[in-house]
């Protein structure tokens, strides 16, 4: 057993070996948990509490915390507590793949506690096709801002999962725009905006959003983490107003996974059951150099011990990207979307930003 982890070492069943090794220590501190809440998390799990019980049991402790806290004025530490009982529901709902009512109700549950943040955090929405569009703007507190960057997840962690990066961003006078894209979060399980091949004109409204805003001036930036890189990619090549980009652990050439919890999760993406659909649409988000190229610069993030996407998988952007502006960084341990670097990783991509958005600021 050891210190980061309660479980290592523990005979676990394999839903809950596999839930370990999708959400280690490093990635519920990443989403923003408290660390006490993570190592409290793999333990009752290891003891036999269902994932999203232990999490929703842990979130709980913490919005009474949050409540009382401001019922007595204290208002950092309120907002401290909602931020943990924000992330610990994020982490409730990706025990189930697929878009169940449970999942449905702890998101919601997630999304108000978030909500509570306001006014350092703010609510966005975006009519697209028929739904709605959601994320969270956090602006920073002492100036207006340089430039704006928005940020997308992957397949499972969206939106507020990265309010830590925003963090990042904020105090280097970046605004940064945590998206919800199609497939994802609240725009997928309330609104029914799922992933197709023009995924990419649901990921360019937060654009038209940014444009939009008054107090969001200068250039815009996008970041997409894990399988929400290959979305950053496509948006970088066709959508001339994005002036730089940030790809960390996606695949370029996304395939329907081998693995049943995998799969299920991809066709929640997808919104469809029929796995030759999603192959279809995987296969038209293919994203290929010689068709697709990426003018701004591209920075590329790899850990060398990330399972989901190898080296050779990411490569491809690098080839799409002009050479004298593409610059790749690679973490040998770094884990996938490099979760065991979170400090250094954020920091690193927040400078990166500053120095190709607001260089004149």
């Amino acid at each position: 057993m050891t210190h980061e982890d309660p479980g290592a070492g523990a005979e676990l069943s394999p839903l809950v070996a596999a839930q370990h090794r999708a959400m280690p220590f490093t990635r519920l501190t990443d989403y923003g948990m408290d660390p006490a809440d993570a190592r409290r998390l793999l333990a009752d799990t290891t003891a036999g509490i269902p994932w999203q019980d232990a999490a929703a049991i842990i979130a709980d402790v913490q919005l009474v915390r949050a409540r009382s806290a401001q019922a007595a004025g204290y208002g950092t530490t309120a907002r401290q507590a909602y931020r943990f009982a924000s992330a610990a529901l994020m982490f409730a709902q990706m025990a189930y793949q697929s878009d169940t009512s449970a999942k449905r109700e702890l998101y919601a549950r997630h999304t108000a506690a978030t909500a509570a943040l306001a006014p350092g955090v703010e609510r966005v929405e975006i009519s697209h096709r028929g739904g709605v569009l959601g994320g969270w703007l956090v602006l920073p507190q002492t100036a207006p801002p340089r430039a704006t960057v928005i940020v997308w997840g992957g397949l499972s962690g969206w939106g507020a999962a990265y309010l830590s990066l925003a963090d990042a961003y904020t105090a280097r006078g970046l605004a940064c725009l945590l998206a919800e894209g199609p497939g994802q979060g609240e725009s997928r399980l309330r609104h029914g905006l799922y992933v197709a091949e023009h995924v990419t004109d649901g990921f360019a409204r937060f654009v038209d959003l940014v444009e939009a805003d008054p107090r969001l001036g200068g250039a815009i930036g996008v970041q997409g983490v894990s399988f929400g890189g290959l979305f950053a990619a496509h948006l970088a090549a066709v959508d001339p107003r994005v002036g730089a980009v940030v790809v960390n652990g996606a695949p370029a050439v996304p395939t329907v996974p081998e693995f049943r919890t995998a799969r299920d999760q991809m066709a929640a993406v997808v919104g469809t059951d029929d796995l030759g659909r999603v192959a279809e649409v995987m296969d038209g988000l293919r994203f290929d150099p010689d068709k697709h190229r990426i003018g701004c610069p591209l920075l590329l993030l790899h850990g060398g011990r990330d399972p989901l996407a190898r080296y050779e998988d990411q490569e491809p952007f690098l080839r799409a990207a002009d050479p004298t502006t593409a610059t790749v960084r690679i973490w040998p341990d770094g884990e996938h979307t490099l979760y065991n670097h979170a400090a250094e990783r954020d920091a690193l991509t927040g400078d990166w930003f500053s120095d190709h958005l607001a260089t004149n600021s």
